[in-house]
């Protein structure tokens, strides 16, 4: 399947309300036709309101499969914009069943490596308003991912998209993301997420611990 960019997508962090409080969120982004230069954190005019969750060296560029939008207009019933999962690449030809932690890809100057799934959480319901969205995202996987980045350079949404490597593990994002689902109860699963040297520093903390949270039940 031919890899790339169908939208590049950046904003910075914005209130909406949400329950009746404020929130705030970078989760509202816009497609651009760039070029926007790629750091080793961020794209140039992109930002997070949570850098707990979101941001940072391990998940520098959200991304999300263009072929899922299909799906989701059919089972919303509404037409939705490029960026409406608050991603920064739409990418067409890269889903989570089939790209994995580990693999490097170049896209337009710069090389970036897939870390980890993401995990959706309530912002999506807040700006999709749908009450149970992150839980039809877990029950479908279609999750999208986060790219670390190797080598900053420029990108524009015309930019090629290369794989350079696949990594020889070969843990899909699919696989990575139905252990941050259900994976507290599985030792061998957890182990082996343990032995991804490539995976997020976050994800591995997390999993470690609930890794020795498991052996001190059955020691």
């Amino acid at each position: 399947m031919t890899l790339g960019i169908v939208s590049l997508n950046v904003g910075t962090p914005v209130t909406v309300e949400y329950q009746g409080k404020d929130l705030s969120t970078g989760i509202y982004k816009q497609p651009v036709d760039g070029p926007l230069f790629l750091s080793t954190v961020n794209f140039a005019g992109d930002g997070q309101a949570d850098l707990v969750n979101h941001g940072g060296v391990d998940k520098a560029v959200c991304a999300y499969p263009y072929e899922h939008y299909a799906y989701w207009e059919n089972s919303l019933g509404k037409q939705m914009p490029y960026a409406a999962f608050g991603e920064n690449l739409t990418l067409r030809g890269m889903l989570e069943d089939r790209v994995c932690i580990g693999d490097m890809y170049r896209v337009g100057d710069a090389v970036v490596q897939i870390s980890q799934p993401r995990y959706p959480c309530f912002k999506l319901s807040q700006k999709l308003g749908v009450k149970d969205m992150p839980v039809r995202v877990l029950n479908t996987g279609y999750s999208g991912f986060y790219f670390r980045v190797l080598e900053e350079g420029d990108v524009r949404a015309d930019s090629s998209v290369t794989q350079l490597e696949s990594h020889a593990a070969g843990a899909t994002v699919l696989e990575v993301l139905r252990m941050m689902k259900d994976g507290r109860e599985d030792e061998q699963g957890l182990n082996r997420m343990l032995e991804l040297d490539v995976l997020s520093v976050s994800l591995k903390t997390q999993f470690g611990k609930w890794l020795e949270a498991l052996q001190s039940r059955t020691d």
